[in-house]
């Protein structure tokens, strides 16, 4: 049974940072790809950052040079750096992860954890 934990939300000011982090857990075999997305209230869920298994990454525009995405592969964890963070920032961020199954690579979604940037 695989399990999820995202940590690392939680209310900041304008221009401060966060951390965010997902550990995954259980019978793993490979993880591919590991990522974040973010849903706004009222929005739908969109794409924050994504990191391959090669290392590779990619941003939505509206963070680029802000967030840092990174993973650690021994403890299947991935993170996200927030920093200058924004008003308009705030969301429950979810992590998403593809994991090898038996029938195929699969995405499995953290739980999610809210982020408030809020003078």
């Amino acid at each position: 049974q695989l399990q999820f934990v995202e940590s690392g939300g939680g209310l900041v000011q304008p221009g401060g940072s966060l951390r965010l982090s997902c550990a995954a857990s259980g019978s793993i075999l490979t993880i591919y790809t590991m990522g974040w997305y973010c849903q706004a209230p009222g929005k739908q869920r969109e794409l924050v950052a994504t990191m391959t298994s090669s290392g590779s990454t990619a941003y939505v525009d509206s963070v680029k040079g802000r967030f840092t995405i990174s993973r650690d592969n021994a403890k299947n964890t991935v993170y996200l750096q927030m920093n200058s963070l924004k008003p308009e920032d705030t969301a429950v961020y979810y992590c998403a992860i593809t994991i090898a199954t038996m029938q195929g690579p699969s995405v499995y979604w953290g739980q999610g954890t809210q982020v408030t940037v809020s003078s």
